[in-house]
């Protein structure tokens, strides 16, 4: 009796304690947290990064933090420590490359924040704390840039402007600038209407390198 007790306790016991892993090796980066990796059978696995939040693309930041993401895992072998699966069928994972963590070292460069809302390694927030200290990576911008994804999607859903691109209406007299011609850097009268021009007007000229700093001549 007490052996069929212990092997009972047992099999309930091994779901709790054995952590899912995934090797794959990753083909796409979808931005700064999101990419997909391919199982040695082919399977295709769309990853969610746990703990940590990067810009989205349209913010400050954003496509320099999918390069990051990409010069740390494109066309390497990972291992995925599972953590969760989220809403839209992602797996949401630690990931590894070799001893690498790579979602701590996102937040080290400065590529990505600690994410409050999902934390359990408290060491991301001092990591991210170093790199704020160091102004490494997003912290290097302005800090009317350096807005949290997570309140930037935020003020999207509610169907406003994020403050950013509110800035330049705020310190310009009303019809200022205008969409109705695309500009060049030289043709702009300033850093405010540069910045009306990519996050109004969807200028793509004047913002070369896609770090969300338009003409940075003039906006450094």
């Amino acid at each position: 009796m007490l052996r069929y007790l212990l092997t009972a306790l047992l099999c309930v016991a091994l779901p709790a304690t054995a952590a899912e892993t995934i090797d794959c090796r990753v083909v796409g980066i979808s931005d700064g947290d999101t990419f997909t990796c391919l199982t040695a059978n082919k399977q295709q696995v769309k990853v969610r990064m746990g703990e940590i939040d990067t810009p989205e693309k349209s913010q400050p930041y954003g496509t320099r933090a999918r390069q990051a993401l990409s010069d740390l895992v494109f066309g390497k072998d990972v291992t995925l420590n599972v953590q969760d699966r989220d809403r839209y069928g992602r797996t949401v994972a630690r990931v590894m490359v070799g001893r690498m963590d790579v979602n701590a070292e996102m937040v080290r460069s400065g590529a990505a924040w600690a994410y409050r809302d999902y934390l359990k390694d408290r060491t991301l927030l001092d990591l991210e704390g170093t790199a704020k200290h160091f102004k490494r990576g997003l912290w290097s911008l302005p800090k009317s840039e350096q807005q949290a994804p997570w309140h930037w999607r935020k003020e999207r859903r509610k169907g406003g402007s994020t403050r950013h691109a509110a800035a330049p209406a705020a310190t310009q007299p009303a019809g200022t600038f205008s969409c109705n011609v695309t500009k060049s850097c030289k043709m702009m009268s300033g850093c405010a209407e540069a910045r009306f021009q990519l996050r109004q007007c969807g200028n793509p000229r004047i913002d070369g390198d896609g770090d969300g700093v338009p003409c940075e001549a003039i906006c450094r």
